[in-house]
């Protein structure tokens, strides 16, 4: 009784925690910025001035950072940025590779800032012929048909997924099977792995969907 107890509060503070997660970065963006320009503290109003979240969340999310803030001061910028990419594990890097070398798999290969926050994405792999053997953005592309040889010998734990939707799932089974434990999927569809696999399916049509509609509010309004 009392672990479907502990298992429910587990799940209602990932629950919980989420919506902050997504707002981390926003924040980490305007304190190094801020630290950028020569501050040393950041007020929560400050804070709530600068960004179109709710005040009670902007306070809620810094107490769950554990950073005490001094009266009249706010919070030291350094000891801040420090708590949320530890929080947010951007404080150290994780190696991973890509499959799927095409067009979106070939932006991500030369995405700086993932590795700024602790992705460092180190080959990509294809079945396509005409790009295995490639150089993208300073990464190798290898046929899919290494990736299992080169975990092993890299001791690579994280992938990405850029493949089509049709040849996704596939594709995670050969990764799973590498010894891969995190997959960051972009294909369109909701991979099937083990439970113990840590895999965040990423839908931009569905960001694409939610951009869409609000266009056409706003051209409905303007009309």
């Amino acid at each position: 009784m009392n672990g479907d107890k502990e298992q429910a509060n587990a799940s209602n503070m990932k629950i919980l925690r989420l919506p902050t997660i997504k707002r981390l970065p926003t924040y980490l963006h305007i304190l190094k910025r801020l630290e950028h320009e020569g501050n040393e503290y950041v007020s929560t109003t400050s804070l709530i001035n600068e960004l179109d979240f709710k005040p009670i969340l902007v306070r809620k999310d810094l107490v769950l950072m554990g950073i005490p803030g001094k009266p009249r001061m706010g919070y030291c910028l350094k000891d801040l940025i420090e708590a949320i990419e530890t929080f947010l594990g951007w404080n150290k890097t994780d190696e991973a590779f890509l499959v799927g070398a095409g067009a979106l798999g070939s932006a991500l290969l030369g995405h700086k800032p993932f590795e700024e926050n602790g992705l460092k994405i180190i080959a990509g792999f294809d079945i396509d012929e005409s790009r295995v053997g490639t150089i993208i953005h300073g990464k190798k592309i290898f046929h899919l048909s290494k990736l299992k040889d080169l975990v092993k010998r890299m001791g690579v734990k994280v992938a990405i997924v850029t493949v089509p939707w049709q040849a996704a799932q596939e594709v995670a089974d050969v990764l799973v099977e590498a010894g891969i434990w995190g997959i960051w999927n972009f294909s369109m569809i909701k991979l099937k792995v083990p439970p113990e696999i840590v895999c965040h399916n990423e839908n931009l049509s569905s960001g694409l969907a939610v951009f869409s509609v609000k266009l056409q509010k706003s051209r409905e309004h303007l009309s």
